[in-house]
């Protein structure tokens, strides 16, 4: 696994990882050196940090000032394609997620299907894929910032052959290829894959610096 940041745990910056799942974005900034708290409401037993069970927005409402940085990805239901094919009707939780963290006054990012983005739903500062990170795994997913983006680039992703996806039938392949290698199949479908969340805080750690020079 990934080590983190040499930043002594008194300087680490403060996040909440809203949505939290079992934590495959929380890791990511774990690894970059944040102090990472996640919050969900349901419970999750193979989170490996910090964890309140409760409903997200209600507690980035309460509490979300408290934190140096928020991350939230709300259930991407609402704009996945194979939902709407299926004439399935989930609420839109990016809307509301946005006015709670706004509200905050913190810097955040959201994340979430890149189909939130195709229908403006989302804004797409970053869309990042696997491969630009060398996972072997097809998995886009797009990052709302409210530092409206910028900083490093990526290569392009490369969807070649042989890459895995949701349908892969071995149970632990798919997790171990997107780095969430505590997590299960069916648990790894709802992960965001680490490698994306330590390169978005990378980003945010130069925007504060460029921003304070």
């Amino acid at each position: 696994m990934t080590q983190t940041t040499d930043i002594p745990r008194e300087q680490q910056p403060r996040l909440l990882d809203a949505f939290c799942c079992q934590g495959g974005a929380g890791m990511g900034y774990h690894h970059a050196g944040f102090d990472v708290t996640g919050v969900d409401k349901d419970p999750q037993t193979r989170y490996p940090l910090g964890f309140h069970q409760s409903d997200a927005i209600d507690f980035i409402r309460a509490f979300g000032s408290g934190f140096d940085f928020i991350h939230a990805s709300p259930p991407c239901q609402h704009d996945t394609d194979c939902q709407r094919i299926q004439g399935n009707a989930h609420p839109d939780l990016i809307a509301p997620t946005r006015e709670a963290l706004n509200a905050t006054g913190r810097p955040w990012v959201i994340e979430n299907v890149p189909e939130a983005a195709w229908d403006g739903t989302l804004r797409a500062d970053y869309l990042l894929c696997g491969t630009q990170f060398g996972l072997n795994v097809r998995r886009r997913r797009a990052f709302e910032t409210s530092w409206n983006g910028g900083g490093d680039l990526l290569p392009p992703c490369w969807h070649h052959k042989g890459l895995l996806a949701f349908e892969h039938k071995g149970e632990r392949a798919y997790a171990d290829a997107m780095g969430c290698t505590w997590m299960n199949k069916t648990e790894a479908r709802q992960a965001v894959p680490p490698a994306y969340t330590e390169w978005i805080a990378t980003q945010y750690l130069s925007h504060e610096t460029e921003a304070a020079a």
